[in-house]
């Protein structure tokens, strides 16, 4: 199936759903005030299927090694071909058996190409009705996936929301792509905007040509300062930064290789564990064939043949069951030592992070980079600019939320260079909650949305997202897709920054 015959097919999936939801869109509206929680315990059992413990998010990742042409299913012979060919490539030696140590450096898992359809649907529920200005004219707008850090989940889904409001509206089309070899000076000239979407890391980098690495960020620059427009959410505040104190850190964000987190592990540990049925702590070629079938049969207890992701990744939980056992044969964990108490069990420090940019140009462009986070964190954000068109959808009144909060050091964050138009009101957190956070900033001032001029072209980050029930709430959609239209040049706002540069 061809790249424009799979969208088509995406484009009436989602048309058909939005048709059949359109009647309950209300019922799945989140209250004005607590835009954070459903109230439906199913929609949080789906989040803690999709981020945390084991085989959480290794269920996602390896579905999409399995499904190579992203029909949505994975067959028995596709999922048998994927670990043998992880056994062969670690068996460099060809001695016909593997240690963990060999599967550990063999493995490498893609990035999540779909959303689950329980996700997908809720998104569309929740999918605003109009677009927040009349489209000037069409767009074109690319969406980049790519994760050269940590890998959040929700980036299928928001693809897929700006593909079908898109669609929906006619205010733009849309093309999603993965590979950061898409941002050239060539290629861009056909779009309007670009949306890094959770992009983390050293994004744009090419490790083995630094002379293509520089062309890619010096197109991504000239792009936005040439007059078109950038949105950045979430991870992408997670981009371009080291730890001053740690320069190999270089590449900046917190995941590192790419891979998404916990899966390497989880999936070589229980691997050998249930595999290797010899006792010689090796994994033989027929002993993976046999785990591929066992670990086959619990995902398709049906014997239908077929799995969908939404079951792939539901099924695989309860395969990743064996814990191996410590040192003095229990298998009990204990939880960090001083939990609460600042980040990573420590007192809380005062003073100036270590944090630097690694890439000036794009930390100012899109407006600083990340510090630290809360998780899964009460917050209660207000609204900075209640006239803006850009926080029209929350009618001037500050709202509770729960998730991950990012923080952005003193030295790459300010109103100076920014139009604020959400933020954390520090006030309403307890000082518990204060104390998590290693080098607060002094002032207390924690965006959680701005816009901003960068040369003749418009910029827009909005740093909810860590979660999928993020994009199950209305407003915070609305406001994303605002963000797009002003990006595009069609919503105009007051982007002047919040604080005259040298008056604070």
């Amino acid at each position: 199936m061809t790249k424009r015959s799979t969208r088509r097919m995406t484009t009436a999936v989602c048309a058909a759903l939005l048709a059949s939801l359109f009647a309950v869109v209300r019922a799945h509206d989140a209250p004005a005030r607590v835009l954070g929680q459903t109230g439906d315990q199913s929609m949080d059992g789906m989040m803690h299927g999709a981020e945390g413990g084991n085989g959480a998010d290794l269920g996602p990742a390896l579905f999409a090694a399995a499904d190579g042409n992203t029909d949505g299913g994975v067959t028995r012979a596709e999922f048998k071909a994927t670990l043998d060919k992880w056994f062969t490539d670690a068996d460099k030696g060809t001695s016909g058996a593997v240690s963990d140590a060999d599967l550990l450096g063999a493995l490498q898992l893609p990035q999540p190409r779909l959303p689950l359809d329980s996700h997908l649907k809720a998104m569309l529920a929740a999918l605003p009705d109009r677009p927040a200005a009349k489209p000037a004219r069409p767009h074109k707008v690319l969406v980049l996936n790519k994760c050269a850090g940590f890998i959040h989940t929700p980036i299928p889904l928001v693809a897929k929301m700006i593909e079908a409001f898109g669609d929906r509206t006619k205010a733009w089309s849309t093309t999603v792509t993965f590979d950061p070899a898409d941002i050239n000076e060539q290629n861009l000239k056909q779009y309007d905007a670009l949306v890094l979407n959770s992009t983390t890391g050293a994004f744009l980098d090419d490790p083995n040509d630094p002379a293509v690495t520089a062309a890619r960020k010096a197109a991504l620059i000239s792009f936005v300062r040439g007059g078109k427009g950038l949105v950045g959410l979430h991870g992408t505040g997670d981009s371009y930064h080291m730890n001053g104190a740690a320069p190999a850190t270089a590449a900046g964000g917190r995941g590192g290789g790419g891979n998404a987190r916990g899966a390497v592990p989880t999936l070589t540990t229980q691997s050998l564990l249930q595999g290797d049925k010899n006792g010689d702590h090796r994994l033989g070629k027929g002993e993976m064939s046999a785990l591929a079938d066992a670990w086959f049969d619990t995902l398709d207890p049906e014997n239908t043949g077929s799995v969908r992701q939404e079951q792939f990744v539901t099924r695989l939980k309860s395969v990743m069951t064996a814990v191996p056992p410590t040192a003095s044969g229990s298998t009990a964990s204990a939880a960090p030592a001083g939990a609460g108490r600042g980040e990573g069990g420590r007192p809380a420090q005062q003073g100036r992070d270590t944090q630097v940019g690694t890439w000036p140009d794009y930390n100012r462009m899109i407006g600083g980079f990340f510090k630290f986070h809360f998780a899964d964190q009460p917050i209660v954000v207000k609204i900075d600019d209640p006239k803006s068109p850009l926080t029209a959808m929350y009618k001037g009144q500050p709202f509770d939320f729960r998730g991950e909060i990012y923080t952005f050091g003193m030295d790459t964050w300010s109103r100076e260079n920014l139009h604020v138009l959400t933020s954390i009101d520090y006030s309403k957190m307890s000082d518990a909650d204060k104390a998590k956070e290693n080098f607060p900033r002094s002032d207390h001032d924690y965006g959680m949305s701005w816009i901003k001029r960068d040369g003749n072209g418009r910029v827009f980050y909005l740093a909810f997202g860590n979660e999928e029930k993020t994009f199950f709430i209305k407003p915070i959609n609305e406001q994303l897709l605002a963000g797009i239209q002003y990006a595009l040049g069609d919503l105009k706002a007051d982007d002047n920054p919040s604080v005259k540069p040298g008056t604070r």
